[in-house]
């Protein structure tokens, strides 16, 4: 998600048919004088920095660019409407992993170059896991730009006055969400909306949490394996003792926790510019918020890694977003666009959201931390702007530095990114986690019906 980094597909925006600029001092190396370039970084303020930068791009090389906002919820229907239309875009930047694979598994793009940038560029100047994640055997998918890191936000005053640990194992959510949860307050706020796949990534961070993998090595699906039923009781317990009743999406989980209401949130690192009060459109809301906007930031504590009690180590989930060259772009053009994008417009690049843009390339290679301190110095929020040094302390900045390497997918590693991108589009794990919350089926049946479903959607894709 563009906010809370949701993976969803695309719907083309009003912004289609903008002629964008931008800035890279190599020559085009064949006819694409004009790209087209889809970008999900479609929100006004982020289309507007996009701009920016691509402006300087088109007075550097003089190509153009076509910059067509879209956003993720359509995206795989775009993707295969286009192919088939003979009408794909040159680049697609902010592509999630699972879209990716998706895009590999239909023959959608351009390995070659792919491999190249990140050669031109140098692997070493690269995080090693994004660079693993964005790999497909010997084939280089995409080129890996930027990362977030999904947390759960906890209140930590509330903690503090009832002598509760932070909560980063399943047992230390438990109690905290039974110790908390009261008449005005509720124990966690978690996704539960079915046709969303932040309910998908909020449920795999505390599946992965506790060992509970899509699939093995050898692609058997393992959803209804002990370790994913227990997440499932996990997390269904959680939503039906716990959490708001009805339907719970992206927007309705933060306006809980923002207004004082919720002691525990899963929500992802786009959380943290609103969360202190730098976001006009997403302020928090709670009583003592009022008069300070940096009240309930200063009083809430941040966990990223969690362990189950079948798991062998605390886990981490996040999304890395890359730039994908199409089959059918102008090569040259399309690689010089991406190469601009990766460094001279890098730090404005990922500098627009800092918080849920932590940049996969730290440097190069003369100046190998040149990236990561343009990252520490860069202000997040749109309303009001300030480097997240100055709002958070120095363990929660260090937690998203380090989040990319230790982060952790299902079926990425295990070669089933097919089968990833697929699931993505028929999202039958949150259908299982809404039919729980809806009393509709016991954490059980719903582990079995999940792990049915996706069994079946591998079958159609052999």
């Amino acid at each position: 998600m563009r906010r809370s980094r949701r993976l969803t597909a695309l719907a083309a925006s009003a912004a289609a048919g903008l002629l964008l600029s931008s800035c890279a001092a190599r020559p085009a190396e064949d006819d694409g004088s004009t790209i087209t370039v889809w970008s999900l970084e479609n929100i006004t303020e982020r289309a507007a920095a996009t701009q920016r930068i691509v402006d300087r791009f088109t007075a550097d090389t003089g190509i153009e660019v076509e910059l067509v906002g879209v956003d993720e919820n359509q995206l795989g229907q775009l993707i295969m409407s286009a192919a088939a239309a003979g009408t794909l875009p040159d680049v697609i930047g902010a592509v999630p992993l699972s879209s990716v694979r998706l895009m590999a598994a239909n023959d959608l793009l351009d390995t070659e170059a792919a491999t190249r940038i990140v050669d031109d560029l140098d692997p070493a100047t690269f995080d090693p896991q994004a660079l693993e994640l964005t790999t497909e055997g010997d084939r280089r998918l995409a080129v890996p730009s930027d990362a977030w890191a999904q947390l759960l936000v906890y209140r930590a005053d509330l903690f503090a006055d009832a002598g509760l640990a932070p909560p980063d194992t399943y047992a230390a959510i438990e109690e905290a969400a039974r110790t908390l949860d009261g008449p005005d307050m509720d124990g966690i706020s978690l996704a539960t909306d079915p046709a969303d796949a932040f309910t998908q990534q909020s449920f795999e961070y505390l599946a992965l949490a506790n060992g509970c993998e899509l699939v093995d090595g050898a692609g058997e699906v393992l959803l209804d394996s002990p370790e994913c039923r227990r997440a499932f009781a996990f997390y269904g317990g959680l939503v039906t003792d716990h959490s708001a009743e009805g339907t719970q999406t992206v927007d309705s989980t933060r306006a809980t926790y923002f207004a004082g209401r919720s002691a525990m949130i899963v929500w992802s690192s786009f959380l943290l510019d609103e969360l202190a009060g730098l976001r006009d459109d997403a302020l928090p809301s709670c009583p003592e918020c009022r008069d300070d906007p940096r009240w309930l930031a200063d009083n809430s504590g941040v966990v990223t890694a969690v362990q189950g009690p079948d798991g062998d180590a605390p886990a981490q989930f996040g999304e890395i977003t890359s730039w994908a060259v199409t089959t059918t772009a102008h090569t040259g053009s399309a690689r010089t666009f991406v190469e601009h994008m990766l460094d001279e417009g890098y730090a404005d690049w990922f500098g627009m959201a800092p918080e849920g843009k932590f940049p996969a390339r730290s440097g190069t290679p003369d100046d190998p931390d040149r990236f990561q301190r343009a990252w520490d110095a860069a202000d997040a929020g749109v309303d009001t702007r300030a480097p997240l040094a100055d709002v958070y302390p120095p363990e929660v900045l260090d937690q998203q530095r380090n989040g990319i390497g230790s982060m952790q997918r299902w079926g990425i590693t295990q070669g089933q990114g097919r089968l990833v991108g697929a699931t993505m589009g028929e999202l039958p794990v949150p259908q299982a986690v809404s039919a729980i919350a809806g009393g509709q089926l016991d954490p059980a049946e719903a582990a079995e019906q999940a792990d049915a479903d996706v069994t079946a959607i591998q079958t159609s894709l052999q």
